[in-house]
């Protein structure tokens, strides 16, 4: 039996437009809710949530049965962390803080097997296996991760066009939060000046062939962010989804005479 195909990767292929949510509590049962609400993709943060591979693996486990396909951000490009978490049964695997074509190269390396790359040959015992019933993981795991790097700041996107040639990179997000500030528009990624430079990056993305994503927070980022050609597009925070709503709800009935 090979790999699980990686449905998230094949529409990237195809061109696809996909809506997604970023997951910051860190817990499977709000992941099991998230994954019932019809988003494309949802992302497990490994970077700023209080997540660890225990708390990963867990939401992996509860979005089993969700057609919501699940990314996972690690807190770090380094092969240790995402050879855990692709055990653990990941498919996709988001990257933070990426500066240039050589990091890629090594990231690209991590999620393959040699001779081609450098992850760990230890699948049998782990849930990417299936517990050892998948057997022909190893033989075709490789063409089914999907990597995608995030470009968040002035060195990344200097880089980019060289990022964008490296072979095994499947989509590349922009990171507005993270480039609004090291550009100097602390908390303001909607400045003009850092729109133009995520239009131009989203251009480029694609106009190489790449899937280009991004996160909006408001509903102005957001359709900003659509209309420049966001293929994958996460359109919320459920932490914001639920703190806003409640705070919301609250001021509903606490104006009521």
């Amino acid at each position: 039996m090979p790999a699980p195909k990686n449905t998230f990767k094949q529409a990237l292929n195809n061109g696809d437009r996909l809506i997604g949510c970023w997951m910051s509590f860190a817990e499977p049962a709000v992941a099991e809710i998230m994954g019932t609400a019809g988003f494309d993709w949802l992302v497990i943060d490994g970077e700023h949530a209080p997540n660890d591979i225990r708390s990963i693996r867990d939401q992996l486990m509860a979005l089993a049965a969700s057609p919501s396909h699940p990314v996972v951000r690690v807190p770090i490009g380094e092969t240790w962390i995402i050879k855990m978490v692709l055990d653990a049964g990941a498919q996709t695997v988001l990257v933070p803080i990426v500066e240039s074509a050589e990091q890629a190269r090594e990231l690209v390396r991590a999620c393959r097997y040699p001779p081609e790359g450098t992850r760990g040959v230890g699948a049998a015992a782990s849930r990417a296996t299936r517990f050892g019933s998948v057997g022909e993981y190893v033989q075709t795991a490789d063409q089914e991760i999907c990597l995608l790097v995030q470009v968040e700041n002035r060195a990344g996107i200097a880089a980019l066009d060289e990022i964008l040639q490296v072979e095994g990179i499947d989509g590349v997000f922009i990171g507005p939060a993270d480039l609004s500030t090291d550009m100097g528009f602390q908390g303001n990624s909607g400045a003009p000046e850092v729109r133009a430079v995520i239009a131009d990056a989203l251009a480029r993305i694609r106009a190489a062939g790449k899937a280009p994503g991004i996160l909006g927070t408001t509903d102005e980022a957001t359709q900003a962010y659509l209309e420049m050609g966001a293929q994958f597009l996460a359109v919320g925070i459920d932490v914001l989804v639920l703190a806003q709503n409640a705070r919301a709800l609250s001021a509903k009935w606490k104006a009521k005479p």
